[in-house]
């Protein structure tokens, strides 16, 4: 493996980046570092957080433009007991390198370095005519609008590639998620007096019974390339002590929804539901939406799709079929707010994103790398003729 793509790997998975609480700073500045010296003007973009800044670099200035979005946020590592390697110790063992974000995704931003530095001198030396952007981005974990800031201010394209762990498949298609709160109220009473209270615990089984025959009827639905929607009960928090029956019960739901759902029809859906479930048990419920990444759909001709499909079927034997990624990523922000044909593509497994011991195969990240330079190289020399 090419020794400086996993020395950059390395030194990118040791930099500890969690979000909560949005430690990216420090990953900014090394990649900041990392371009400037060379050659690359990139610019630390300290909104929408001053503290948090983000990476941005633009190299060329012909067309077409291709952005290349990657974020330094990772989940946090939970448990550290749990690692069999340290997460922030990278450590290499039988081709894989372990550790916090090799897959999710400090292989992607490294990848997008080392590929800004590259064609940044074919298109100074006139081999090449196009423009490539680089966005390092903060806060995709958690919703917050990284991505979408560096759109606004200018950093965008033709096209793009979310450099997310697809085990270098090509995806035109991605799901939506929103992540709703749900509240059902009760009457406090001490517990050896039960029947003087109102049990928000009780009340909220018809709440859970609806939400449960919801994930059924909606798995009806289908998209040819992510799936089926569902809808997710991930927690459930009631009581304060032992001895007090309790007075409100929170419902936490993951609904995943498919390109041809909207998040209004999604919150009308879910509205009307726990309006029928109230009425019907005479309860008082109450939701709120608390985040949302909407889903995102290109055409699987697109020339960008198409080409990154073929270089993976070429230098990696990957299946070249129309697929779509069931997990939510920045590629929303890039189709839906910039208006590009944008994909989802990378080296890495998606089951290792947010795993104990999470790892990446040197083996695909070097041939990531080959697919990644071929068919940029395959759209710029298309774009120059």
């Amino acid at each position: 493996m090419d020794e400086e793509l996993r020395s950059l790997l390395t030194s990118l998975v040791e930099i500890e980046t969690e979000n909560p609480p949005g430690d990216e700073a420090a990953a900014a500045q090394f990649v900041s570092d990392w371009l400037d010296s060379r050659g690359v003007s990139a610019t630390l973009v300290e909104e929408p957080f001053p503290d948090r800044p983000q990476v941005a670099a633009r190299v060329g200035d012909g067309e077409p433009s291709v952005v290349l979005n990657g974020h330094l946020d990772v989940v946090p590592a939970g448990d550290r007991d749990q690692w069999t390697h340290p997460p922030y110790d990278p450590t290499v063992r039988d081709g894989r390198l372990y550790g916090r974000g090799s897959a999710d995704m400090k292989c992607g931003v490294a990848l997008a370095m080392l590929a800004t530095v590259e064609f940044a001198d074919a298109f100074e030396s006139g081999a090449l005519d196009g423009s490539l952007v680089f966005h390092a981005a903060v806060g995709e974990e958690t919703a917050e609008p990284g991505t979408k800031t560096l759109l606004e201010r200018g950093y965008d394209g033709t096209y793009g590639v979310v450099l997310e762990p697809t085990a270098l498949r090509t995806a035109t298609s991605a799901k939506g998620l929103g992540w709703y709160e749900i509240s059902v109220g009760g009457d406090p009473s001490h517990a050896s007096r039960p029947d003087e209270g109102d049990n928000a615990i009780g009340n909220a089984r018809p709440v859970l019974d609806a939400l449960e025959a919801y994930d059924e009827e909606i798995r009806a639905r289908a998209d040819p390339l992510v799936g089926h929607p569902t809808a997710t009960v991930t927690r459930f928090e009631a009581g304060t002590k032992e001895n007090v029956v309790p007075e409100s019960a929170t419902i936490t739901v993951d609904r995943r929804f498919v390109p041809a759902e909207a998040v209004e029809e999604v919150d009308a859906e879910i509205d009307a539901l726990l309006s029928d479930v109230a009425a019907e048990h005479d309860l008082n419920v109450e939701w709120t939406r608390t985040r949302v990444y909407e889903s995102a759909a290109v055409p699987t001709d697109s020339d960008i799709a198409a080409r990154f499909r073929d270089a993976a079927a070429e230098r990696a034997d990957i299946d070249p079929v129309p697929w779509g990624i069931r997990a939510a990523t920045d590629v929303r922000n890039l189709v839906n707010d910039a208006g590009m044909d944008a994909i989802t593509w990378g080296p890495g497994s998606m089951a290792q994103a947010h795993a104990y011991d999470e790892y990446i195969e040197l083996s695909e990240v070097e041939a990531g790398y080959d697919i990644l330079r071929t068919a940029l190289r395959g759209l710029f020399q298309a774009g120059g003729d």
